[in-house]
């Protein structure tokens, strides 16, 4: 037995007031002898002794009728299997937690588990009293407050209203959720009903789970078993330079979490809905395969790609989104030392040159503008011979590298090369010791700091540029003349040499910070350090290490698993800006947002971010695109075991645990295990009613009873 008011039960002690005025009443007749009344002592005594009888009873009486009347406050019930036998039941609250996952969208030999959900409720509801209430609670949380229902057919119809989402939630969060809005109520039967297929996934959290006293967690398992599937796990896109018309790889993992071998498995590139490639895989049980396919972008701006498989039954993971970014154009800004000459760079990059798959916007200014520059609204940085850099400049180059800017440096006269190297520093990269000319002792007698010693073929800024070799040797590069470099070491951060001279030292070096990366070649722009701007290689390398820079963190969108949370530093927006996140189907809502040094951050996270591709607008543009996946967690169908999981629920919960077995091998009908689970009865009344009798007895023993008149 258990109280809903049990701090009333201190009213106890009002119980122990008759027997206080009994002890404490001292009236004593006054005793007067008379000598001819002698013979009534005997009479005195029998009389006083069913005056005490009379005076015990009625004590008594009013005791029970105090006590009776404190505890029916208190509002005593019972629950167990003896409340079944009494008749009747106590007013319930009943949290449903119920799964809404992809993973219930499946069918067994009972239907489809959608179903069979349905009827559960509606076996839960059919002894439905006044009184009680039903709060439904979906997981994962789809974001709105759940209301209590006072009756079943308002529970019912927010149960068909309840829609298939994806989230991070597990059941264990669920209950812990139902618990905190049960400690609300003030019934005396408290229950929690967990109505899921128990994937593994969703049950593993361990954290303990805090219910109130006496609350009950019954779970009701659907689903027979468990089943392989077969899921589209990842998608990435293998080059990083991505332009109208030139193919671009992209690479699919497939995962079976099935414990069969599948073969020749057929995997789909769709690009702008048109299916453009295709390739087949062989995955082993339990493991995973990639695919390569290669798609050619055939128009600019964001274009919208789908790798898919053949369908299976599970339909949620068959394929997956992703974008590619191809720039109508690409804006720069080239910051001119002191003593540059940008003739060649201006040449390279006029719009009579500039055409085709690299078609840039450019602006130059002198080196002394660059700290009252707004860096993030340029898609890269040419920093052509610069001289000296500011503290602030610093920090302005950091933190646009950062945020996934490019930054391409060219060396040049009266650099103070303590400068970059505190930029290095700040980088995690190396440092430049000095210069290196051909009349140094050190160099050889050709007038040339070095050749082209070793040249990193396999990195992206070749991608696609080079015809596959007779016998399949390394392609050469044509060499130019070096007269004087930069002689750069590098230090432990992710770096590498992309063209690599004779004497050991780089000629072209790839620095990453953050989302972005800098290219730093060791001779200058202008005819003065190399004979470099005017062989044929400098045009192509030029646009490539451009191309390459400029498409750091904008090569695809953004993409983050349902119920996860993701932050976005968008830069190039003005002051002020309101940026918003829309769905394919236009509905449009404001995230949490906020400016910072150099752009806006902004936070993607809640249950409102469901499944699907979302545009970026910022003043009305599209700045970004994000796609929400569904977590990869869902993919694998392995069902746990109810019996299994009953005490790992009643461990971390402290809760009398059950399960209502309701599949095709259930030893007793639903209904009567239903009843059975949320019998309980309240007995405030039976102690009400107990505290008149009492009343009506003490008045009769009192009136009636008076044995002092014998």
């Amino acid at each position: 037995m258990s109280f809903l008011n049990p701090l009333l039960l201190f009213g106890l002690a009002a119980a122990a007031i008759p027997l206080i005025i009994h002890l404490f009443n001292f009236r004593r007749p006054r005793r007067v002898d008379f000598s001819s009344l002698a013979f009534l002592h005997e009479l005195k005594k029998s009389t006083m002794q069913r005056v005490r009888v009379k005076q015990w009873l009625l004590l008594a009486l009013r005791t029970l009728a105090i006590a009776s009347l404190v505890i029916a406050f208190a509002r005593p019930t019972m629950t167990g299997p003896l409340a079944g036998t009494l008749g009747g039941s106590g007013k319930t609250t009943m949290a449903l937690v119920v799964d809404r996952s992809p993973s219930m969208t499946l069918r067994d030999g009972s239907g489809s588990y959608r179903d069979q959900v349905q009827t559960l409720v509606e076996a839960l509801l059919e002894d439905m009293a006044s009184g009680d209430e039903v709060l439904l609670l979906p997981v994962p949380a789809d974001g709105d407050a759940p209301e209590y229902h006072q009756n079943a057919a308002s529970a019912l119809a927010a149960l068909e209203d309840l829609q298939t989402g994806s989230g991070s939630e597990t059941l264990t969060e669920a209950i812990a959720r139902a618990g905190e809005r049960l400690a609300e109520r003030p019934t005396p039967n408290r229950d929690v009903f967990v109505i899921s297929d128990f994937q593994e996934s969703t049950v593993s959290d361990s954290v303990a789970v805090s219910l109130p006293e006496g609350t009950r967690v019954l779970l009701m398992p659907v689903g027979t078993d468990g089943r392989g599937n077969i899921s589209v796990s990842g998608v990435r896109l293998v080059s990083q330079i991505i332009s109208e018309g030139e193919p671009a790889r992209i690479e699919a993992t497939v995962t079976n979490h099935g414990s069969e071998d599948v073969r020749g498995l057929v995997v789909s590139l769709i690009l702008e809905g048109e299916r453009v490639a295709q390739a087949t895989v062989d995955i082993g049980a339990d493991s995973r395969a990639t695919a390569l396919l290669i798609a050619t972008p055939r128009s600019r701006g964001w274009l919208s790609g789908i790798v898919q498989i053949e369908d299976n039954q599970y339909l949620f993971d068959n394929q997956r989104s992703f974008t590619l970014h191809v720039p109508e154009e690409r804006s720069l800004l080239v910051v001119r030392g002191a003593a540059s000459d940008t003739r060649y760079l201006r040449l390279a990059l006029s719009s009579e040159l500039s055409t085709g798959s690299a078609r840039f916007v450019t602006q130059e200014i002198l080196e002394s503008a660059l700290a009252s520059t707004s860096l993030g609204t340029f898609d890269g940085v040419v920093l052509a011979g610069v001289q000296s850099l500011s503290s602030g400049e610093r920090a302005l180059l950091r933190q646009y590298l950062e945020g996934g800017g490019g930054v391409l440096v060219f060396a040049g006269e009266g650099m103070q090369w303590e400068d970059y190297n505190a930029l290095f520093s700040d980088l995690n990269a190396g440092e430049v010791m000095g210069e290196v000319e051909a009349s140094d002792e050190a160099v050889s007698a050709s007038f040339t700091v070095g050749s082209f010693d070793r040249v990193d073929t396999d990195h992206p800024l070749f991608e696609g540029m080079f015809e596959p070799q007779p016998g399949g040797g390394a392609p050469a590069l044509e060499q130019p003349t070096i007269f004087r470099s930069a002689d750069y070491r590098a230090g432990p951060g992710n770096e590498q040499v992309i063209i690599g001279l004779s004497g050991g030292r780089p000629f072209l070096q790839e620095i990453r910070s953050g989302k972005g990366s800098m290219l730093f070649y060791a001779v200058d722009a202008g005819a003065i350090w190399s004979d470099f701007p005017v062989r044929g290689l400098f045009l192509p390398m030029l646009y490539r290490s451009l191309v390459y820079l400029s498409s750091g963190g904008s090569v695809a969108g953004d993409d983050m698993e349902a119920g996860s949370s993701l932050q976005l530093l968008i830069q190039g927006l003005d002051a002020g800006v309101e940026i918003r996140l829309e769905n394919a189907d236009g509905e449009s809502f404001i995230p949490d947002q906020r400016e910072v040094f150099g752009g806006h951050v902004v936070s993607l996270d809640g249950p409102f971010l469901i499944p699907g591709t979302y545009d970026v607008l910022g003043a009305g543009q599209l700045v970004r695109k994000v796609i929400v996946h569904p977590p990869a967690a869902e993919s694998d169908l392995t069902l746990s075991d109810p019996a299994s999981l009953e005490p790992h629920i009643r461990e971390i919960t402290g809760a009398e645990t059950g399960v209502v077995n309701v599949g095709l091998n259930a030893e007793q009908p639903l209904e009567q295990q239903v009843r059975a689970a949320r019998t309980g009865v309240e007995l405030w009344n039976v102690f009400l009613g107990l505290a008149l009798i009492f009343l009506l007895a003490e008045m009769v023993v009192a009136r009636q009873f008076r044995p002092e008149a014998a």
